[in-house]
């Protein structure tokens, strides 16, 4: 019955979200006081679980998604992310130009949303089809696979940061093995699969075909542009890295550690960013104060809907079915990652959005990390790959591709969609041969 119960409130999430439109923490905030009163919880209760779950949920988040959003409006307003654009394109030339876009995604991707970084590259992508004369979908679509990737699969990014934080799993150790798995998956949906879809002709929407672009003395150098961008994932590995080499007795070990602790690595990017991408630039501070204040708005209704997924991840463990669910797996054969894959696949394909698939698979599966021994970096990453399947026209960023390569439904499908599922797919493979050695 306790399990009935979940597929039930499941399926009104999915109701509420999909068939009447209602905002996602809404539809979370309903569904978690009627699975805590459903599973037989004091009314007083469920409140008490819905209040503690947001707040533990945030109390980590706020922190690590502002200072995340911040930085990518800097790396953004200043220019940094067309230069380092234009640098890599030109350094690899037109021959690997794919490889060029699929690190500029890369380096763009980790401290930019997926919707912003999309809406600032794209330009890009269109200057460059048009200049090189390349297929628009082959120019455009390693850039954004790479994206994706780093949208799925990497803190800071909400869902991973979230997940890993609820699985209380390493943020270091979950950026190294997201990135090894990222390369082959970038490559195989990026440049591989690009060059299958020669027979599918994109065209710029008409607001892009003279797109604005920086000039040259307008922009930071390149050295500084990529060193301020990547400056949180340096900080982040570099304490991951000397956690592994360093005696645990060293004494420089717990400075490393507190630089490389998530929260101060983005607090020390962004002040360094405020620097480089602002001052240096001769950029009056009230300037840079105002951009990064408009930045915060992007993130509020993001930083909502993990909260919502808070509340009922909460729910499920105070009123046991948590518990109930883990005696019931933990003698399975069927392995925990591939559990996790399946169960957020089938939710990104209800619902739409990778976060709320990726966030709402944590809650249930959190209890197969005790049971199993199971690697939790590893379990973040499997989510997060399921959280990517089979993209389709409930997901805004199926149209986002949709209108800005000026596609039919059934083109879109057989671009977007198989890209996103390449990188799901992938990243489950990966995950699997990663966890024979981890």
């Amino acid at each position: 019955m306790p399990l009935l119960i979940v597929v039930l409130g499941l399926i009104l999430l999915f109701l509420l979200i999909a068939k009447f439109k209602l905002n996602a923490f809404i539809a979370f905030i309903i569904v978690s006081l009627a699975v805590g009163i459903a599973e037989g919880m004091e009314l007083q209760g469920v409140i008490h679980s819905i209040q503690n779950g947001i707040g533990n949920t945030l109390g980590f988040l706020v922190i690590i998604l502002g200072l995340g959003a911040m930085l990518g409006k800097l790396v953004a307003d200043s220019g940094a992310a067309q230069q380092i654009t234009t640098k890599l394109v030109a350094k690899f030339g037109i021959k690997n130009i794919q490889w060029a876009l699929v690190l500029t995604g890369f380096i763009v991707g980790i401290p930019m949303f997926y919707s912003v970084g999309f809406v600032i590259l794209i330009p890009l992508i269109f200057t460059i089809a048009a200049s090189t004369g390349l297929p628009l979908l082959y120019v455009g679509l390693p850039m954004i696979a790479s994206l994706s990737v780093t949208h799925g699969f990497l803190p800071p990014h909400p869902a991973p940061t979230a997940i890993a934080s609820m699985f209380n799993a390493d943020i270091g150790k979950t950026l190294l093995y997201g990135t090894i798995i990222a390369i082959p998956a970038i490559t195989l949906a990026g440049p591989v699969f690009s060059r299958t879809i020669k027979n599918i002709t994109a065209t710029p929407i008409q607001e892009f075909v003279n797109p604005t672009i920086l000039k040259e003395e307008e922009m930071p150098g390149i050295n500084v542009s990529i060193f301020t961008a990547l400056l949180p994932v340096i900080l982040i590995m570099l304490a991951t890295v000397a956690d592994l080499l360093l005696p645990k007795d060293t004494a420089i070990l717990p400075i490393v550690n507190f630089i490389g602790n998530p929260v101060i690595a983005m607090l020390i990017a962004v002040l360094v960013a405020i620097y480089t991408l602002g001052l240096a630039r001769g950029k009056e501070m009230t300037e840079i104060m105002a951009s990064v204040a408009s930045s915060i708005s992007g993130i509020t209704m993001v930083l909502l809907i993990i909260a919502g997924a808070g509340a009922l991840k909460e729910v499920l463990v105070d009123s046991g079915v948590s518990d109930y669910i883990a005696n019931i797996l933990k003698d399975s054969s069927f392995s925990p990652l591939l559990l996790a894959w399946l169960v957020a696949t089938v939710i990104r394909v209800c619902v739409g959005s990778a976060t709320v698939a990726g966030l709402t698979t944590a809650g249930i599966v959190m209890p197969l990390i005790g049971a199993t021994g199971v690697s939790p970096e590893l379990m973040v990453l499997a989510i997060g790959s399921g959280s990517l399947m089979l993209s389709h026209v409930n997901d805004g960023g199926f149209w986002l591709f949709k209108e800005y390569f000026n596609l039919s439904i059934k083109d879109t499908l057989k671009t977007w969609t198989v890209m996103e599922t390449t990188v799901g797919v992938m990243g489950l493979i990966g995950v699997m041969i990663l966890s024979l050695f981890v």
